[in-house]
């Protein structure tokens, strides 16, 4: 009992028994919940408005536009696709993995004032660019007023 008292404090074995203390727990948490294949992943955004439209930019980079749907429902707005990851890998040693794979779905929430039989979608670049104009009676306008 004597030698408990002599023992080096070390903090760095501390924190890394701590770490695989919590590494276990997260690992045995999320343990019921069924893993997918693929990987489940969320492209990021961009909502901008002008006086004429809202416009989402969507970065997509790797994917085909074939992959890539765009559909709205109830003034909801949904993008979804899937995107491929390699499949032949033979001959290949892979020394880091950070490119998310698999299927997304992002879904917005659209204003009323869309006008959504006007909505266009174009891919370039590994950026999908949705143009969504608002109706006509709710677009800003200017009225100049005579001063007498």
């Amino acid at each position: 009992m004597a030698d408990k008292f002599l023992d080096k404090w070390e903090p760095f074995r501390d924190m890394l028994n701590l770490r695989a203390d919590m590494d276990r727990f997260f690992k045995s948490f999320f343990s019921g919940f069924p893993e997918e294949k693929e990987g489940f992943w969320s492209p990021v955004i961009d909502i901008e408005e002008d006086n004429e439209n809202y416009i989402v930019k969507a970065e997509l980079p790797g994917m085909k536009k074939e992959d890539i749907k765009v559909t709205v429902r109830d003034n909801v707005l949904s993008i979804s696709g899937e995107r491929k990851q390699e499949k032949e890998t033979k001959d290949k040693t892979f020394h880091r993995i950070e490119r998310s794979y698999g299927k997304f779905s992002r879904t917005i929430s659209l204003p009323s004032t869309v006008d959504s039989n006007k909505i266009k979608a174009t891919y370039k670049d590994g950026v999908l660019n949705i143009t969504l104009p608002k109706l006509e009676e709710e677009k800003p306008r200017q009225i100049d007023v005579e001063i007498k």
